[in-house]
């Protein structure tokens, strides 16, 4: 079975028809990459979801911890009646789904007002540099920081 080929040079994500764009040399692609990987803005972006998703997993597993604590070492306090039969315990457990939506509602909230306009950037300059053709040796790509 034949399969078809890329230009020498072009992955086959560079073929993909897009309009205004031609095929961009691999190496060229990958100067590119990797000079916006090295780019104060994608530090700035990496670093944002790293410190969330530190402190969100701590917080989460922190609640989660003094939950499974408490009904191994107070059942006094789990079996204390909140409402009709529903105890402590009941609502400390629900308390964790309820953790879990919060979670992923500040994890939209925070990408949508900081992730997302500094990796929008980092894509427009990105297309920017490689919808501007190779480069010559020496010459910077030009990816803003």
């Amino acid at each position: 079975m034949n399969r078809p080929t890329s230009p020498t040079g072009c992955s086959p994500a560079d073929q993909s028809g897009r309009a205004g764009t031609g095929a961009v040399p691999q190496d060229t692609a990958s100067a590119v990459f990797e000079e916006a990987q090295s780019s104060p803005s994608f530090g700035r972006l990496r670093r944002s979801q790293r410190t969330f998703a530190a402190l969100a997993t701590i917080a989460v597993l922190s609640l989660y911890l003094l939950y499974v604590l408490l009904s191994s070492y107070e059942r006094g306090l789990m079996d204390v009646g909140v409402v009709g039969r529903l105890n402590v315990g009941f609502f400390l457990g629900l308390a964790q789904f309820g953790a879990t939506f919060l979670t992923a509602w500040l994890y939209t909230r925070h990408a949508g007002r900081r992730r997302d306009p500094v990796a929008e950037q980092v894509r427009q300059d990105i297309e920017r540099v490689l919808a501007a053709g190779p480069h010559g040796p020496g010459q910077a790509t030009g990816v803003s920081a």
